[in-house]
């Protein structure tokens, strides 16, 4: 049977503004605005042409129950680098949601303005096959730590 071999990823999300959202990830992602239409926004890290496309939302459309929990985004760097995201957050407004020890590295949760969430993660174990013995050994962990924001 054939199984896909996935290359890279991107991620498509509903927006209310999606040029005020394009703003937004670009000051706080640092992100690059790639291509616009009448009704969506394409940014990019920088590797590829795009790795979030941002899309009007119908009026009154809501957050539901159902759907993406959240984004993870690996950072390059070590827990200090987390900590200095944390306090870029905080000082630009971002609702922080939660930070994690999740036995494999340390996860930072914050919400965009429409509430989607995202995570800056921190890996401390860079083995795969060691991550996944932690995991499983630990019941895939999602514990709360107290992690301070260094303001830089």
């Amino acid at each position: 049977m054939t199984k896909p071999v996935i290359v890279r990823t991107h991620l498509s999300l509903f927006v209310r503004d999606p040029e005020a959202s394009a703003e937004w990830f670009a000051d706080v992602l640092g992100m690059k605005i790639t291509a616009r239409g009448p009704q969506w926004v394409f940014l990019s890290f920088g590797r590829k042409h795009h790795d979030l496309a941002l899309i009007r939302a119908e009026d009154g459309a809501q957050q539901g129950g159902l759907g993406l929990q959240h984004y993870g985004l690996e950072i390059q760097g070590d827990v200090d680098d987390l900590r200095r995201l944390y306090g870029m957050l905080l000082s630009k407004g971002v609702k922080v949601v939660k930070t994690t020890d999740h036995k494999i590295g340390f996860g930072l949760y914050f919400e965009d303005p429409d509430g989607n969430r995202f995570e800056f993660f921190a890996e401390t174990i860079t083995d795969d096959e060691e991550g996944q013995r932690v995991l499983g050994e630990h019941n895939a962990p999602s514990e709360p730590v107290e992690l301070d924001p260094l303001y830089t």
